[in-house]
């Protein structure tokens, strides 16, 4: 009996809670203008992303180096890190061109 009631109360939350989100009118969030502005923000988000990745990298490589005591293995490992970290802040200073050459591909 009282686990019955638990459920016709939760089941009683949880459609007042659907009737209430329900009853918002639905808003755009973000409506780009033109595609010169939507070509724009995925450069940023990919600068973004890349840089963030790289970052990332360069954290494991530092510590990595920093805590491997000379094992020529961790070292290794340390530097393929760096590496990539290298590599990922290359490529999100090639972003830019990366979506130029697109601009011009799709005629933007």
């Amino acid at each position: 009996m009282a686990r019955t009631a638990v459920v016709l109360a939760v089941g009683t939350v949880v459609l007042a809670a659907a009737g209430a989100a329900s009853a918002e009118p639905v808003s755009v969030l973000a409506v780009a203008e033109d595609f010169d502005t939507v070509l724009n923000n995925l450069r940023n988000w990919l600068i973004g992303i890349l840089a963030l990745i790289a970052t990332v990298c360069l954290t494991i490589g530092g510590t990595r180096y920093l805590i491997s005591s000379g094992d020529p293995g961790e070292v290794e490992r340390a530097k393929v890190a760096l590496k990539a970290a290298c590599i990922g802040y290359a490529l999100a200073m090639l972003a830019p061109v990366v979506v130029g050459v697109l601009k011009s591909i799709v005629g933007g």
